[in-house]
């Protein structure tokens, strides 16, 4: 029998384990309280734009030949399962389309069968381009205009906004720690952001970004910003105005406590950005409300 939910996942920290697959677990976490789940990955950061024509095939396994840029610290795994709130959860490598055709990508979107659709942060930095980051935000851009339950995360936000018209910067400095969100209207009353609160409860996330995104979209509403950052959550509508399941989060809320603890005894994090971390965030609520907005679509 199949998975209820299928989650495709751009998955570009596989060489940070407690940020990475820890991570990964953390947003596949609330999906799987709900009922059964599989989580596809995609990593376009270390895929060969050859290998990305097997796909033209529909859902084709990943292989190792198919990532020559692999990070060897991070021993490459094709699958493997997890149990995650009583649930054996399968985690799969597939090929993802290194296109930036967004019907073909729409189609391909269609034919593998997902629900959602992911996008993790990174080391890597959308204001210093690469040829990858093209497909990648071709993917995030169909998924969200498609309708389809899309997530930016961090990068991903950054990646999203981007390929939708937004200017992306890079500031001096880096900017890690826990703000609260100043809410806009819209915000206010948002899903993703708010349905886990009371009324007027205030809502934090967890940063550590360089880029910045610096304009919102025209197909976007602004969500929040905070006192650090003046595009901290977005929201997608369509052509006529009505908003779409789509977001940009500048922040993590996949950075759960214990996987904090994890990167830093890892020397993941520096000690500086461990001590910024400390105090609570919403990141498990919103991740909650993104599962119930993508099982209730």
């Amino acid at each position: 029998m199949g998975a209820d939910t299928r989650v495709l996942m751009i998955d570009l920290l596989v060489e940070r384990a407690a940020f990475g697959h820890g991570g990964n677990q953390e947003v596949v976490r609330p999906f799987a309280v709900r009922g059964d789940v599989e989580l596809l990955l995609v990593t376009p950061q270390m895929q060969s734009f050859e290998a990305g024509m097997k796909s033209d095939s529909g859902e084709v396994e990943l292989i190792e030949e198919d990532v020559p840029h692999w990070d060897d610290e991070f021993p490459f795994w094709q699958s493997t399962n997890v149990e995650l709130e009583g649930k054996d959860v399968s985690f799969r490598r597939i090929v993802m389309p290194m296109h930036e055709d967004d019907a073909r990508m729409s189609a391909w979107l269609e034919e593998i069968d997902v629900d959602a659709v992911v996008c993790s942060g990174s080391r890597r930095n959308v204001s210093i381009w690469e040829d990858w980051m093209g497909p990648a935000a071709s993917l995030m851009r169909a998924s969200a205009l498609a309708g389809r339950p899309t997530l930016g995360i961090c990068f991903g936000h950054q990646l999203l906004c981007h390929a939708l018209g937004a200017t992306i910067e890079r500031a001096d400095s880096l900017s890690s720690g826990i703000w609260d969100l100043d809410l806009t209207e819209e915000g206010a009353d948002d899903e993703l952001l708010t349905s886990h609160v009371s009324d007027g409860s205030c809502v934090a996330g967890l940063f550590t970004h360089q880029d910045h995104v610096i304009t919102v979209p025209d197909s976007c509403a602004l969500l929040s910003k905070t006192t650090h950052n003046r595009v901290t959550a977005v929201r997608v509508h369509a052509e006529d105005g009505s908003a779409l399941p789509a977001w940009g989060l500048q922040f993590h809320p996949e950075a759960a406590r214990a996987r904090i603890e994890r990167a830093y005894e890892w020397g993941h994090i520096t000690k500086e950005e461990f001590s910024s971390f400390k105090g609570e965030h919403d990141g498990a609520g919103i991740l909650s409300s993104f599962a119930s907005v993508t099982l209730g679509h």
